[in-house]
């Protein structure tokens, strides 16, 4: 019966990953009997751009594909994969000064990070990048034409400020030498309907949150949060000790985890109005590039993660070292990162 457990408990989160995909596979959630209407709705939920158009040849080379063992009529990819996954703060509108966004306009990159998917798929590493890393920024093109200008000493999130998600992409690939194979952007108003689609997450924190920001008030302990809870969480540092970003990005990754764990442990399609409506606010809440942008290519990650363990997923942080020119920033640490950049490639 033990055994019979194990089993299922791996089951449970390899299941979890399958249908979480982290964040990106919403198609999965479908199901095999999704109406017409239904799959429209949602493939029209997505929302994409086009990096490989805008960047074009000057960036990382990609990897040389190696073609599978034994060729299949539906092949599902098993490549390795890079992608960078952006957490989109918004603060205009009222619903996201309702969630603690702000209220000076435009949007930032409050949550940057690279998920690398290992040759097989069946193990991932998720680096995050904090925003007050100062970097090179390079000059990005622009959908309305002409470029941003470059700069030295630029903290990490300017780059989407200034140039959305093609200058975002433009600007990791630059600080990792690793080249993205794909872009997803999750809108933190929208994660915050998916969470509450899930019905909460459990959380434990080691200490006490106070943050007015963010709207986060939490007594160290374990929480089942709401989706407005899990998004304070995302974003509090002022309520941490020091206002650390390397301290929020440490709830950011338990935020993931607990994230996985929820999807795990509820049977999505047992459910089917549980599901669309996850399926829905999850799609809606994604900006993808053009080769992400349709349930059918989602699906298709999707099911290339089915036999991803969640225990053989690291989370970890760019090393990084205060910034000799100012104390409440930080540069990558050498050559520890760009180790870390290297095993990625």
């Amino acid at each position: 019966m033990a055994a019979r457990g194990g089993q299922e408990g791996r089951d449970g989160r390899r299941r979890g990953f399958k249908v979480a995909g982290l964040a990106l596979t919403g198609a999965l959630l479908l199901g095999a009997g999704a109406a017409g209407w239904a799959y429209w709705h949602l493939n029209g939920n997505i929302k994409s751009v086009d990096i490989d158009g805008a960047l074009g040849d000057d960036r990382p080379a990609r990897p040389v594909a190696v073609p599978p063992a034994s060729p299949s009529a539906s092949p599902v990819p098993t490549g390795a994969l890079n992608l960078l996954v952006l957490g989109s703060d918004s603060r205009s509108g009222e619903q996201n000064r309702e969630l603690g966004g702000g209220d000076s306009g435009g949007a930032r990159s409050d949550t940057a990070m690279v998920v690398h998917l290992d040759a097989g798929r069946t193990a991932a590493t998720v680096v995050s990048i904090p925003r007050d890393t100062l970097v090179e920024r390079p000059a990005c093109p622009l959908p309305s034409g002409g470029t941003t200008r470059a700069a030295s000493g630029a903290m990490f999130n300017t780059a989407y400020e200034l140039g959305g998600p093609v200058c975002a992409v433009k600007t990791v690939e630059s600080l990792t030498g690793v080249r993205m194979d794909h872009y997803v952007e999750v809108d933190f108003s929208g994660f915050a309907d998916l969470v509450d689609a899930l019905g909460g997450v459990t959380v434990t924190t080691d200490v006490d949150i106070d943050d007015d920001k963010s709207h986060l008030h939490l007594d160290a302990g374990t929480h089942h949060l709401d989706g407005t809870e899990a998004l304070g969480l995302a974003r509090t540092r002022y309520g941490l000790e020091g206002g650390s970003d390397l301290a929020r990005i440490e709830l950011q990754h338990k935020l993931v985890k607990a994230l996985l764990e929820q999807i795990s442990a509820t049977d999505l399609l047992a459910d089917p109005a549980r599901l669309y409506q996850v399926a829905d606010a999850l799609t809606g809440s994604l900006t993808t590039d053009t080769g992400l942008d349709s349930l059918g290519e989602l699906t298709n990650l999707g099911r290339s993660l089915g036999d991803l363990d969640a225990d053989d997923v690291r989370t970890l942080t760019m090393p990084v070292l205060p910034a000799p020119s100012d104390p409440n920033r930080v540069v990558a640490d050498q050559p520890d990162a760009a180790e870390l950049w290297e095993s990625l490639r």
